[in-house]
Order: structure tokens, then sequence, then C-alpha cells
């Protein structure tokens, strides 16, 4: 198991993602059964362009997906993935968002495994920025064959 911090040449092998769906900028720390990592939230995202003009903010489906990368992230380097094999978010349970999230935020992402299985993994995820809850949610995800994914 990797320690971390892992940077964005490790980064990028673990995820399929590229910008401008890459959501993790930095892992801070990988243990057992947890990850840190963070996001940089610059005024230049895609995303924010267009939600909402004059007042951006970052949506809260980019939130989630930036969780569901940063426990992907764990899982792929825990050990237990079979080389072949990709995590993909399968499930979403009990989101609740708290607070926005805007261009000049770091968004701080922390996920750990409450239950693992040959092809499933359930996951407790949380996001703040400066200590401040923005979002959380139970997260499910599936090892999926890289071929069943299109392009990966």
């Amino acid at each position: 198991m990797e320690k971390g911090p892992l940077g964005s040449e490790r980064i990028l092998e673990l995820l399929p993602h590229r910008y401008p769906m890459l959501m993790i900028d930095r892992v801070l720390e990988l243990g057992e059964n947890y990850v840190r990592a963070e996001k940089l939230v610059s005024a230049s995202e895609p995303a924010l362009q267009g939600h909402f003009p004059g007042r951006p903010i970052f949506p809260g489906v980019l939130i989630i997906e930036a969780m569901a990368q940063a426990a992907a992230i764990w899982a792929m380097s825990s050990g237990s993935v079979k080389p072949g094999l990709l995590c993909v978010l399968a499930g979403v349970d009990s989101a609740r968002f708290r607070r926005q999230v805007v261009p000049g935020d770091v968004l701080r992402l922390e996920a750990r495994a409450l239950a693992a299985r040959s092809k499933l993994v359930k996951i407790e995820a949380k996001a703040s920025v400066a200590g401040e809850p923005v979002a959380d949610a139970i997260l499910l995800a599936a090892f999926v064959p890289r071929s069943a994914v299109g392009g990966a």
C-alpha cells in the first residue's frame, strides 16, 4: 500500500480520467482503508463557465465525482484490485450538500472504506473547504474490466 503524497503522474496512472474530468490534483495521504486528497477549484473550470454566469458555483455532481475519484485512487492503490480492472461509480446514497464551492476554494476530499468485496466496495466520502463541511455521501464502487469501459 502506497502512503502518499502522490503527484499528478501517479494519479494519472491510477485513474483513467483526463482533463476536464480529472478532479484530483493532489493525494495527501493514503492509509489502509482511507484516502485524503485535494481538488483546486479554478475560475477556468469548464463547468463554471455556465454554472452560473456572473456567480460561478462548482456543481454538486462534480463534488460527488471528485469524492468518487478519491475513493477510486484508494481502491486502485490498495493492492486488492486485480490487474485489468477499473473502479467505476455504481451508486450514491445519502448525499448531502452543506455549502457552495466557488472559484479559489481548495476542496479537501476524504474517503473511507466501509465494506469491500472482490467486485464492490462501499465508501463513506466527505468534502470540505477550510475545515467546513461541503458534502458527504455513501458511495458504491464496482470493479469492471477496463475493456468494458469505452476507450479505457
